[in-house]
């Protein structure tokens, strides 16, 4: 089972500072980013047409916290709960990605508790994450809910769909892996190297550490590094130099190795799409494959020449699965038709 409060398993992790000096300086936003605030009311009579150019930044009280999220494409249906990576705040996803599920789909974006806008303090494991996550998606009113989640985002998925299996309907699980996973203990070799390097330009270091270094995967990369500043109005704030260290010490946790350290996936039964580079350095791709052999019902798409950023050098590909994906009436159904 994935790790819980009050029951570390390990010492914590001792952060590197110069590592968290780069940490804040990659995560700068401009802007002071202070959301709007909306009435239960406004929440619910909402015309949802909105991009992520324009999304408002709302916020919502979460037991003794405040939250701020932004929905995109219309409401209806059952909506997607996008679940974010280290140090990502509200503006960190990619556009394009975004806007083409909110195309098809009611998208939610939110920072949890004591990341970016939201209030409180960053939990230091994935279990108290994901009871916060659960909270935030019982105050929006949401009887179900597909998750989508990025890297440290794909540890929360898995634990929400544990804790409770009711509230999910189906999961994405992208450049993540399981408890106890191939790396996952520490920073990999690879990801100290990237973001310890000296950078002209800050945003650099994720043509690094999101794609590959083939000419193709880095044309890619500054296409997508275009697109990442592109909203200038209210901006969501950088992280502060607190959530860094607790994500980390969350994700040391949560990667130790133990035996029959992936028995839980057993218990997640829903379909769940497994999606990642073939040559993700952050959490290596193979955690991709554990996942995909140890859970029930989940499908693996490795998508090629391309690292822990792969959604974001082939954004409509991987829109055109995700939604075909979360469409489906059967998620993985039966070819009948031999002809």
């Amino acid at each position: 089972m994935p790790d819980r409060p009050g029951k570390p398993r390990h010492d914590p992790v001792c952060v590197d500072q110069t590592m968290m000096k780069w940490m804040m300086a990659i995560m700068a936003k401009p802007g002071d980013g202070r959301p709007a605030r909306a009435s239960t009311r406004q929440r619910r009579v909402m015309t949802m047409t909105q991009a992520f150019q324009n999304a408002a930044t709302r916020t919502i009280q979460v037991k003794d916290t405040r939250m701020v999220y932004r929905e995109l494409g219309e409401r209806g249906g059952v909506p997607v709960v996008f679940l974010h990576h280290l140090t990502a705040v509200l503006d960190d996803w990619d556009p394009k990605v975004l806007d083409g599920i909110a195309g098809s789909h009611h998208v939610v974006i939110f920072d949890n508790r004591g990341v970016g806008g939201s209030g409180g303090q960053t939990p230091v494991s994935v279990a108290d994450m994901a009871e916060d996550a659960i909270a935030f998606i019982e105050a929006l009113g949401f009887a179900q809910v597909d998750l989508f989640g990025f890297s440290l985002g794909g540890f929360v998925a898995q634990a929400i769909a544990l804790a409770a299996p009711r509230l999910v309907r189906r999961l994405i699980l992208v450049g993540t892996g399981p408890q106890g996973g191939n790396g996952m203990a520490t920073l990999t070799p690879e990801a100290q190297t990237v973001f310890a390097a000296t950078y002209k330009n800050p945003d650099d270091v994720w043509l690094g550490a999101f794609f590959t270094p083939t000419e193709a995967s880095q044309a890619a990369g500054r296409a997508f590094l275009r697109r990442f500043r592109l909203r200038i109005q209210n901006r969501d704030p950088q992280v502060s130099e607190k959530v860094a260290p607790a994500q980390i010490e969350a994700i040391a946790k949560w990667g130790v190795p133990s035996p029959k350290a992936f028995d839980y996936l057993r218990e997640i039964t829903h379909p769940t799409l497994v999606i990642n580079g073939s040559n993700d350095v952050i959490v290596y791709t193979v955690n991709s494959l554990l996942l995909q052999q140890n859970l029930p019902n989940a499908e693996l798409i490795l998508y090629p020449d391309s690292n822990h950023g792969s959604p974001y050098q082939y954004p409509a590909l991987f829109v055109g699965d995700v939604t075909r994906f979360l469409d489906a009436k059967v998620p993985f159904p039966f070819q009948t038709d031999h002809g």
